[in-house]
């Protein structure tokens, strides 16, 4: 679809926020915002359940309509955006709501707790040209990681070999003595799924598919149902190995990914976004000075950012093409964190690919694995 036959040519896109709390507030809102000032969007309304909390957002941010009803918004405003700032259980309805109302979609991570439920999102997606949902994985973009996504695409560095992958933060007591966190039906996963899917998701963007992975989960410290650490090892389909690592016991908090290639290592170190200066890349001894100066150019410095993603995401909006971090392209790190599960809970290797339906972790992260799953009185419905 060209530009000029875009239903959205010469006009902004209109779109609606879903989720009056922080992340609508501190990241949806303001990149809308910034991308308003250059004549690409404009808020049309914010939909949240606490009638109080979505009228002083829109009177906060002048967006001339608030709801409490997500189907009413839909059916009254026609947004051509919906960005999702929910928690996780609500990512599916409210997303497949969005899409049958004809509008694309930004869904926060993580996605949805299931890959059955990624799956069902995907069949309500538009055949050609559109509404198409795509997952906020805002660590893919920015210039440090474009510039690093092409060097290691056009392999010049050499292979990639060896991989470290790592999101150890610190969560404490308090932090779990929120009745929802720490449980499957609520949050959807522990530190795999909520805190080191960014990490991962932006290892497989860098380097492509995995084909098999083996870990281990445990509960070292926190009274909860999901895990508080794990450990994994993944063998990509290029043939390099990595380590995986996701924690919330660790004092010393860093978000970390390294990847060694035959001519040279590239490590990224940060805690929640990245910039050029937190990318390094140090060369073999014997390559040449001009050469390690063109592999650490680069460019101007654009931070990963929601900003970065949504400017991005517009853009595919207008040209009809479906984005990056929608379809198979956003299901990826979930695959991944869900054979993660299941090669913890199970005790053996899981292929990409083999989860499907029929298989009790296509439906559930836990897999209703003895000492993992929920206690079922404690199950919520569907």
């Amino acid at each position: 679809m060209s530009r000029s036959t875009s239903p959205f040519a010469g006009r902004r896109i209109r779109a609606a926020v879903i989720g009056a709390g922080a992340i609508g507030r501190g990241s949806h809102l303001p990149a809308l915002a910034r991308l308003a000032e250059e004549g690409e969007t404009e808020v049309v309304a914010a939909v949240d359940i606490d009638k109080d909390a979505v009228e002083a957002f829109c009177a906060e941010a002048g967006i001339p309509h608030a709801y409490t009803d997500l189907d009413r918004m839909l059916a009254e405003q026609r947004p051509d955006l919906v960005t999702i700032g929910t928690p996780p259980t609500l990512h599916r309805a409210q997303t497949v709501a969005a899409l049958r109302a004809g509008a694309w979609v930004w869904c926060e991570k993580p996605p949805v707790p299931s890959l059955a439920d990624f799956d069902a999102i995907e069949a309500e997606e538009g055949i050609d040209g559109g509404p198409y949902a795509s997952i906020v994985f805002q660590h893919r973009f920015g210039s440090g990681s474009e510039h690093v996504r092409q060097l290691l695409a056009e392999r010049a560095m050499g292979r990639p070999l060896v991989a470290h992958c790592q999101t150890t933060w610190y969560r404490d007591t308090a932090y779990y003595a929120v009745p929802w966190r720490g449980r499957w039906h609520t949050e959807g996963g522990g530190p795999a799924m909520g805190h080191g899917i960014h990490q991962m998701d932006l290892l497989l963007d860098l380097l492509g598919p995995w084909s098999e992975v083996r870990a281990m989960a445990g509960r070292l410290v926190h009274d909860v149902e999901t895990e508080d650490v794990s450990t994994a090892l993944v063998r990509f389909e290029n043939g390099a190995l990595a380590t995986v690592v996701n924690s919330v016991l660790s004092p010393d908090e860093v978000s970390r990914i390294r990847i060694d290639c035959e001519r040279a290592t590239v490590e990224l170190t940060h805690l929640y976004g990245h910039a050029n200066d937190n990318w390094r890349i140090t060369p073999a001894p014997d390559v040449p000075s001009e050469q390690v100066a063109a592999w650490r150019d680069f460019g101007p410095d654009v931070p990963s950012s929601h900003l970065a993603q949504l400017r991005e995401l517009i853009a595919s909006m207008r040209a009809g093409e479906r984005p990056r971090s929608s379809g198979a392209d956003g299901r990826t790190s979930l695959e991944l964190i869900t054979a993660l599960y299941k090669s913890a809970f199970t005790d053996t290797t899981v292929r990409a690919g083999e989860i499907g339906p029929g298989d009790p972790y296509y439906t559930a992260l836990h897999g209703d694995a003895p000492g993992w799953a929920p206690a079922a009185a404690e199950e919520v419905p569907a």
